[in-house]
């Protein structure tokens, strides 16, 4: 499977085409969300930009520092790139991690939301369903890469896997389980659910600044966490699944966080609770007189 194609001396790698439209894409999606909040929609373009560079350097960083366990037999382990700076930010040649783009994006988004005095929690809520998209159709650049696929099966939707691409020991298998495509799905449905939650009238005046994100939270990490169960390739540190485990981390830390924010009582609602009580003694001392 062809990776790429010539411009004039420049070799253009499709995956990196596929990100940028999936970003594109994103950055639409966020505008029109902007819009429908009644938010500056010129602050998505003008972040956007920050978002990819904050991303890339995000998911090559966590690439670097949970190596793969072909990359650590290939002696790719995470002190060989701190030693070799160049082969660090080559990242031409594969290796960036998701968990580690949306980390930087959303450290980038911060520190513009508190340089602009823009509310970063409406912002994060008002990108979160692009993000799942520009996740589920980044996924396929994996499948131009003939990466990412999961164990061998036998099933239908299995996808071929060429020899030079199979990892050592499954060099006569053939037929794998296509786990980005099972990954692009969760995310397509991650943007459904979250544009659900967002448009759903009468959940308007539930849904608090920051819960659509802290629901992406939950959302894309359960998916990945079953994912892994599959992956064949995976970054273990001390003999764990390091992706796995902060993925489960991560899902039940916002979950705890999003009941947290709704077991809380706002000041408006203890004022109406003190206000009802105060009338209802006045009412019985009334009785009583």
């Amino acid at each position: 499977m062809r990776e790429g194609f010539f411009l004039g001396p420049i070799f253009v790698h499709w995956y990196g085409v596929i990100i940028m439209f999936g970003a594109v894409l994103a950055a639409f999606l966020a505008d029109y969300e902007a819009r429908r909040r009644k938010l500056e929609t010129d602050i998505i373009w003008d972040v956007m930009p920050w978002l990819l560079i904050a991303g890339v350097i995000g998911a090559r960083i966590w690439h670097i520092l949970t190596p793969s366990e072909t990359a650590i037999m290939q002696g790719k382990t995470t002190l060989y790139f701190l030693t070799h700076p160049l082969d660090a930010i080559n990242i031409r040649s594969g290796g960036l991690g998701i968990p580690g783009a949306v980390i930087g994006g959303a450290l980038a988004l911060y520190f513009y939301c508190r340089k602009k005095k823009a509310s970063f929690s409406a912002l994060v809520d008002t990108i979160a369903p692009g993000l799942a998209l520009a996740q589920s159709i980044g996924r396929w650049g994996n499948y131009i890469n003939q990466e990412l696929y999961g164990a061998p099966t036998n099933l239908p939707w299995a996808i071929f896997i060429e020899p030079r691409y199979r990892l050592p020991g499954f060099q006569d298998v053939a037929y794998y389980h296509p786990m980005f495509l099972y990954e692009s799905i969760w995310n397509l449905l991650n943007m459904f659910v979250l544009l659900w939650l967002s448009h759903t009238e009468r959940l308007a005046g539930k849904l608090k600044s920051g819960d659509i994100f802290l629901v992406y939270l939950i959302i894309y990490p359960v998916g990945r966490f079953f994912l892994e169960f599959i992956r064949l390739d995976a970054s273990t540190v001390g003999g764990f699944n390091a992706n796995q485990m902060i993925m489960a981390v991560v899902a039940l830390s916002s979950a705890a966080m999003l009941i947290w924010r709704h077991s809380q009582k706002s000041p408006q609602t203890l004022s109406t609770e003190v206000t009802a009580d105060n009338t209802q003694q006045e009412s019985v001392t009334s009785d009583h007189q």
